[in-house]
């Protein structure tokens, strides 16, 4: 199944697809889809007429920049796990709150690439782990200050050990 959000409204649309019938909010659906080009469509779905055109698509968040007759709008389409990660309150991106950087396996501390008191942003290097003769770049899951550095260069950690605490 997946969610359909048009931006500006609050409803959101259920799409799912079983058995080769597309089922929408629930109810069996059979619109009558043609490509007239690489990215413009015309629907014919319950006597309606509708005119699309795919302006962009942006994987990273999910969304179509649309025309549709002739009206721009955005559209988010969450798929069954994003659905799944909203429902159990995991967020993505860096909105999301980090308390500690742990060792996502045992190694030795190589590098460490950052300082108490810094602001991190998602994507940043944090810290460079040794683990099976591979160094590991551990990256920022999002956005924080960092409050205390719990480890050095040359030591020694186990799987789940904090590395960073923040703010």
């Amino acid at each position: 199944m997946k969610k359909v959000r048009v931006e500006g409204s609050e409803t959101a649309i259920e799409i799912d697809h079983k058995d080769g019938t597309l089922i929408i909010n629930g109810e069996s659906a059979s619109p009558d889809i043609s490509q007239i080009s690489a990215n413009h469509f015309h629907v014919l779905h319950k006597g309606k007429s509708i005119s699309i055109r795919v302006l962009e698509i942006n994987r990273k968040d999910a969304q179509l920049r649309m025309e549709v007759n002739g009206k721009v709008q955005t559209i988010t389409v969450q798929n069954e796990l994003a659905l799944l990660l909203e429902k159990m309150g995991i967020d993505k991106g860096s909105s999301q709150k980090i308390d500690n950087i742990k060792a996502p396996m045992p190694g030795l501390v190589l590098d460490i690439k950052v300082e108490a008191g810094a602001e991190i942003n998602e994507g940043d290097a944090l810290i460079v782990l040794e683990a099976m003769k591979m160094e590991n770049i551990l990256k920022s899951p999002g956005a924080g200050v960092i409050k205390e550095i719990k480890v050095n260069a040359g030591d020694a950690v186990d799987k789940g050990a904090v590395l960073i605490e923040m703010e």
